[in-house]
């Protein structure tokens, strides 16, 4: 028996879905179904490839409820650029939880997963950043830098934005168009620690193997989403950070130990208290959030399955007739 597979490309996916509130909700909720302890979401399927300075991770997750699933491979190749290529690119496929026949092949070279990964990090604002914030300030300067401070104003709606890159002339072309995207003054930061000193939320969405934020910059108030460390030899954040913050929360405290900044501090013998809270017991209330205006609060985003489920099924709600039906 022939069924229909649904085969959209990126250039309509971007006209279905962008990343605005009701998606980050959607996310939020994915994070409150980790929670439940119900989502069936398997390691991250994670391979390097350091001759051509890339990597390759595969993830998935059932959240029961939903109708699908999705299966999601995510190519990351951070010399593409100067070929005039994207760093990121990939796809995702969406199955039926009833009978695991493809639904729908979302060929959105890494624009989901651009989208879903900065919805979390407007879920991470909205549930740890400080309720006040008059800067915001991210380090980094590609695609994710731009989002993610996309993200966070819709969050909080800060007056004034910092970009810090070890590029000058990338990081005021990234300042510069957020100022144009946001409406607000967007400038290039000289340092990075002058970044982080006049900002009361920090995002840092860097490739970095060596830290790019000290722990010595840290000060009352601040809050830290760290979504670029995601393979086993990337840190972004100083370890000490991590033991000297007030809170610390994972998305997922096992990817975390293996791949996110917890794996740098467990490495360096600086975390000794014990398993960190996740995401999604915040949000749910099981677990606190920020108390205090004056905590120091850091969010470490590794990327989950059940981000990559809850956004294509998501968006399969969105196409209506969209894109080209393929009977297999």
């Amino acid at each position: 028996m022939s069924h229909e597979i649904r085969i959209v490309t990126e250039a309509e996916l971007r006209g279905a879905v962008g990343l605005d509130r009701a998606l980050v909700d959607v996310i939020e909720n994915a994070f409150r179904a980790l929670a439940s302890g119900r989502v069936v979401m398997p390691p991250i399927l994670s391979m390097e490839i350091a001759e051509a300075n890339g990597e390759v991770d595969v993830k998935t997750a059932y959240i029961p409820g939903f109708e699908g699933f999705a299966i999601k491979v995510s190519p990351g190749f951070f010399d593409n650029p100067a070929r005039g290529l994207p760093s990121l690119n990939g796809l995702m496929i969406l199955f039926s939880a009833t009978t695991g026949l493809v639904q729908a092949v979302f060929l959105d070279n890494g624009y989901l997963t651009d989208l879903r990964t900065a919805a979390a990090g407007a879920v991470a604002a909205r549930h740890l950043a400080p309720e006040a914030v008059e800067t915001a300030g991210v380090i980094g300067t590609g695609a994710q830098a731009r989002l993610q401070m996309q993200a966070a104003h819709l969050e909080r709606r800060f007056a004034r934005g910092l970009v810090w890159g070890r590029d000058a002339a990338r990081a005021a072309a990234c300042a510069a168009e957020l100022s144009a995207s946001l409406g607000v003054p967007v400038e290039a930061a000289a340092d990075p620690a002058r970044l982080v000193a006049e900002s009361q939320l920090v995002i840092t969405t860097t490739p970095a193997r060596q830290p790019v934020l000290e722990a010595g910059w840290l000060h009352p108030g601040l809050h830290i989403t760290a979504m670029g460390s995601d393979q086993a030899g990337k840190n972004e954040i100083d370890p000490a950070a991590l033991a000297a913050a007030d809170l610390y929360v994972c998305d997922r405290v096992s990817q975390c130990e293996a791949l996110g900044e917890l794996r740098a501090a467990l490495a360096a013998g600086l975390w000794h208290r014990g398993t960190p809270p996740e995401l999604g017991a915040v949000i749910a209330g099981s677990a606190p959030g920020r108390t205090d205006a004056e905590q120091v609060t850091i969010c470490d985003l590794t990327g989950t399955g059940a981000q990559d489920t809850a956004i294509a099924s998501h968006v399969r709600g969105l196409l209506g007739t969209a894109g080209t039906a393929v009977i297999a």
